[in-house]
This record gives structure tokens, C-alpha cells and sequence, in this order.
């Protein structure tokens, strides 16, 4: 099962996901496959590790297993009995857009078969490979803000990458205000 988590900042979807994936694994796959956090969030400020040790905590005594992928999410693979929680697309795709080790170097249509080759398949990989895979995003794009053009095209490929996943995915929640709305698939209890 893939599902994809989005809603915008602050607005509870974080721990509405990690949620979700101790009851996947408590309930569907209970005592035989791992619970994994893949944390994709690089440190490069103190804002950054600010918010990386508040999602620690958040999930301290849940039963994750941690990795951190910044760029290569096909370096990883998992079991049939495994629970995937990546936290979080926005911060992947800016990881492969803009470090010296992302895989996404173009712009434009060269940048979306990037995406969609090297990043967007991979994770399809692991919907096959693992029990319940669980992406969150954000909702970014209702501010009508206008931005710079490296930007808009960074947005356009978080648009392009959160269309690709909610068509692929099993269910699709956005939180609102801790709110889950359910857009695809059955209503889920956390």
C-alpha cells in the first residue's frame, strides 16, 4: 500500500503519518517486519537540526529505525513486511536539486525525466517491495506568492512529483489544522 500525507506547515500531518505507520505495523505486519523513519531533511543550518531533533522526539519510543537519505532513495530497499515512512518529498527533491550529489541537474523537461526516472520509480520500488510505504509532503503552493525562477521551478517539481503520487497512491490524506480530509481511498484511523 502507498500512501501520501500532505498539508502544509505546522498543520499536524507529520504526526498524523508517523501515526499511521506504527498502526501499520502494529496491525498489519505486527512483530515480524521494521518500522523505518527515512529522514530527508539535510542539516545545514540551525534551523534544520532544530527541526530534526523536534521530529526525534516526536518519535522517540515509536519503534522507528532511522536512516537518513538526503539524494539515491534506490540505494534503499525493504521487506514485504517492512513500514516505510519518508519524511519528507519537499525536502528530497530540494536534496537532488540543488547538492552536489542530487540526481536531478537539469531544468525544464530534461528535470522532469529525472525526476521521474531516477527519484519518482525508485519509490514506486519500494510500493513493491514493502508492506506499507507512507510519503509525506507539503502543500506549498497556495500562498500566491510570486518567486524567482529557480524557485518556481523547484515548486513545479514538487507539483509534478505530489501529482505523480497521488495518482500511484492507495489513499491520500491532507491535514488540515490536525484535521485528516481524505481525498483518496478509505478513511484511515490513527
Amino acid at each position: 500500500m502507498l500512501y501520501l500525507v500532505t498539508g502544509g506547515s505546522g498543520s499536524g500531518k507529520s504526526e498524523y503519518a508517523e501515526q499511521l505507520a506504527v498502526r501499520q505495523s502494529l496491525s498489519c505486519f505486527p512483530e515480524r517486519g521494521k518500522l523505518y523513519y527515512i529522514a530527508t531533511m539535510y542539516p545545514c543550518d540551525a534551523e534544520c537540526l532544530d527541526r530534526i531533533e523536534k521530529h526525534r522526539f516526536m518519535r522517540k519510543d515509536r519503534g522507528f529505525t532511522t536512516i537518513e537519505c538526503y539524494h539515491h532513495p534506490e540505494k534503499l530497499s525493504f521487506k514485504k513486511e517492512d513500514v516505510v515512512l519518508l519524511e519528507c518529498m519537499s525536502n528530497l527533491i530540494a536534496n537532488e536539486m540543488y547538492q552536489k550529489e542530487g540526481q536531478i541537474t537539469g531544468r525544464g523537461a530534461q528535470a522532469d525525466r529525472q525526476l521521474e526516472e531516477r527519484i519518482l520509480k525508485s519509490l514506486l520500488q519500494w510500493k513493491k517491495q514493502a508492506g506499507s510505504v507512507i510519503i509525506v509532503t507539503n502543500e506549498v503552493f497556495s500562498d500566491g506568492m510570486e518567486y524567482d525562477r529557480e524557485t518556481e521551478e523547484y515548486l513545479r517539481m514538487l507539483g509534478k512529483s505530489n501529482r505523480f503520487l497521488a495518482r500511484e497512491a492507495d489513499a491520500v490524506t491532507e491535514v488540515v489544522c490536525t484535521i485528516p480530509v481524505y481525498h483518496k481511498g478509505k478513511e484511515l484511523v490513527v
